[in-house]
C-alpha cells in the first residue's frame, strides 16, 4: 500500500506542475486549469489519509484515481481524435497528448489497485 501512496503523490504532483507548466501565460481559461489541480489534490488527499487504513479512507482512495480516470479519459481522447482543437499551452500537442495518456492509464491502474487493495487483518 505504500507504494501505491507514493506513486499517488507522484501522479498528483505532477498533474499539478504539469498544468502549471502547461497553462502559464498561454491564456487557457481557469476552469481548464483548476480541473487538474482538482483531482491532483484529490489523490494526494487519498494518499494522506491512508496513514491510517480505514474504510472510509480506502474509499476516498479508490474514489480520488477514479475521478482522475474519469477526468484524463476525456482529456486523453480528445486528443487522441481532434488534436486541432486542443490548446496545448506550452507543450507541443504530440508529448502532451502522450503525458495525459500515460497519467490516464496510470490513473486507471491506481484505481484497480486501490479497489483491489487486500483486506486489512481484524484486530484480535
Amino acid at each position: 500500500m505504500t507504494i501505491l501512496r507514493i506513486i499517488a503523490l507522484i501522479h498528483g504532483l505532477s498533474l499539478i506542475i504539469g498544468e502549471t507548466w502547461r497553462s502559464w501565460g498561454a491564456g487557457r481559461p481557469l476552469v481548464f486549469v483548476v480541473d487538474d489541480y482538482l483531482i491532483g489534490g484529490f489523490v494526494i488527499l487519498g494518499a494522506w489519509l491512508m496513514r491510517t487504513d480505514t474504510l472510509r479512507n480506502r474509499a476516498l482512495f479508490a474514489a480520488a484515481w477514479g475521478a482522475n480516470a474519469g477526468m484524463l479519459y476525456g482529456s486523453f481522447f480528445g486528443k487522441l481524435v481532434d488534436p486541432a482543437s486542443s490548446n496545448a499551452g506550452n507543450w507541443s500537442i504530440g508529448v502532451l497528448t502522450w503525458l495525459v495518456g500515460l497519467a490516464f492509464v496510470v490513473s486507471v491502474a491506481g484505481m484497480v489497485a486501490a479497489i483491489l487493495l487486500p483486506a486489512r487483518p481484524k484486530p484480535a
